[in-house]
């Protein structure tokens, strides 16, 4: 057995529980079952790489497993606690991609995808606002700079397999695609409870996590040079 199955079996196990619990709606046990999912993604980049990982990846992992544990505590800054520290997940994944991929040349026919992303997302951007103003009026530059955040990591992902095309690069759509999702319909959620809202959220945030590992893992193998 690959060093890789048994954390990658309990991320399975993970996933399918926290579905289940998301259908029965037991909320404690769904956030429980998320925050094993982070140690198994870990763990499954972990040993698919060798077992060799550096701090910029150790941070991440942790700060994505924090912002599940805010969720946990349920008090009443973790959505702001939580989103901080995934805003941090995002620009270091931005680091880390610009790292890998020091120049992104795009042709002016490879614009308009990207273009289209950010437009999507700033207008995504400007609901949620409306949608959070009342409510959390004090937190909205943090919800500003989360979107744009997140804008320019979704350029960056998405120019990069624009301009390559490569598997790497295909690993990065997925994975802010998925952060998107994920980070939209929560949001959407919060504001009117639906429990399809709830499982695509879920669904997306744990596949957005497989995909960074896979991304990890794989760029580690191929010696990208840092």
């Amino acid at each position: 057995m690959k060093a890789s199955r048994p954390s990658l079996i309990l991320y399975s196990i993970a996933f399918f529980f926290t579905i289940v619990f998301d259908i029965l709606q037991y909320e404690y046990l769904t956030v429980c079952m998320k925050s094993i999912v982070i140690p198994s993604v870990f763990f499954y980049f972990y040993s698919s790489n060798n077992f060799k990982i550096n701090r910029n990846q150790i941070l991440i992992y942790l700060l994505c497993f924090t912002g599940e544990v805010f969720h946990i505590m349920d008090v009443e800054i973790s959505e702001q606690g939580s989103m901080i520290c995934f805003l941090f997940v995002y620009l270091m994944l931005i680091k880390t991609i610009v790292w890998d991929y020091e120049r992104i040349r795009l042709k002016k026919s490879d614009m308009l995808p990207p273009i289209l992303v950010i437009m999507l997302i700033v207008y995504l951007l400007c609901s949620v606002l409306s949608l959070q103003f009342d409510k959390m009026n004090e937190f909205q530059f943090l919800y500003l700079l989360y979107g744009v955040v997140l804008s320019i990591l979704g350029f960056i992902c998405y120019a990069n397999y624009i301009t390559r095309g490569s598997y790497l690069t295909l690993l990065l759509t997925l994975m802010i695609t998925c952060f998107i999702i994920s980070d939209m319909f929560y949001i959407f959620n919060k504001s009117s409870y639906s429990l399809v809202l709830t499982l695509i959220c879920d669904v997306t945030q744990i596949l957005a996590y497989f995909f960074m590992s896979k991304y990890f893992a794989v760029s580690g193998r191929k010696g990208i040079k840092r």
